[in-house]
């Protein structure tokens, strides 16, 4: 019997998968059995090898998600080079902090366009393949501002709100076409995104302190969950963000 987490044969695409949270998934999803595209603008390398050191077809796929037009070309490039798309997972993003008394139009446009405008589109455009496949899986990386406010960071708290809000939308309208949409939200990370936080030896502590576990998660942390929702396991699971956190929300 096939075991309900085995991803052997699908061809999965990690959005920012070159580091942190999207090498941990990417890794984790090559040693269920997929096989890897990675998107982004830095260079994957070291997350290639890691893939193929787990046996898995791996590529690279040159990508700056400011720009959602190059949406279409991704997919079509995993697809050409892995032979189709059975699982997305978007965790492309970015963030800038101020004061919302000084944030500026750039700061909201920037992060809003990355987080959330490609994280449809680059949905739209995989989805009309799973639909035609009969099946597929979309994974969305939120956050715990998806649930909270946070302080100084205004585009990303909404945009990661909004990763919420539609990965139920596309939720309720993929379902019964064989999409499972869900979400991640980790909590407090060590990734490039947390270090000035990490760097402040009082914002440190503040979040330490909250987090039952007592430590910062490590992007291997999110592994598990990005396969149970990938695969088979998860096949009456819709709509839903799960709490990578520590024990942060319970808090």
């Amino acid at each position: 019997m096939t075991h309900p987490f085995d991803l052997t044969g699908r061809k999965a695409l990690v959005t920012g998968g070159n580091t942190g949270l999207g090498q941990g998934i990417a890794v984790a999803l090559a040693e269920a059995g997929a096989d890897v595209a990675v998107a982004g603008r830095s260079s994957a390398a070291d997350t290639g090898r890691m893939v193929e050191a787990a046996g898995r077809r791996f590529a690279e796929i040159k990508a700056d998600f400011s720009d959602p037009s190059c949406v279409e070309r991704v997919v079509e490039e995993t697809v050409s080079a892995l032979g189709g798309i059975d699982i997305l997972v978007n965790n492309a993003g970015i963030i800038r902090r101020n004061d919302a008394l000084d944030f500026t139009e750039s700061d909201w446009d920037d992060v809003m366009t990355v987080n959330i405008k490609s994280v449809f589109f680059l949905s739209q455009a995989a989805a009309k393949r799973m639909v035609a496949a009969g099946r597929g899986r979309i994974i969305n990386i939120a956050s715990m501002l998806s649930f909270q406010g946070g302080i100084r960071v205004a585009s990303y708290t909404s945009s990661k709100s909004g990763v919420a809000g539609l990965t139920k939308l596309l939720a309720n309208e993929w379902a019964s076409k064989g999409i499972n949409v869900n979400a991640i939200a980790p909590g407090y990370f060590a990734t490039n995104n947390t270090e000035a936080l990490r760097a402040d030896e009082s914002r440190n502590a503040e979040i330490l302190g909250r987090i039952p576990a007592g430590r910062w998660g490590d992007p291997k942390d999110l592994g598990g969950a990005a396969v149970f929702l990938a695969s088979d396991a998860s096949a009456y699971v819709h709509g839903t963000t799960l709490a990578v956190d520590g024990g942060w929300l319970a808090r």
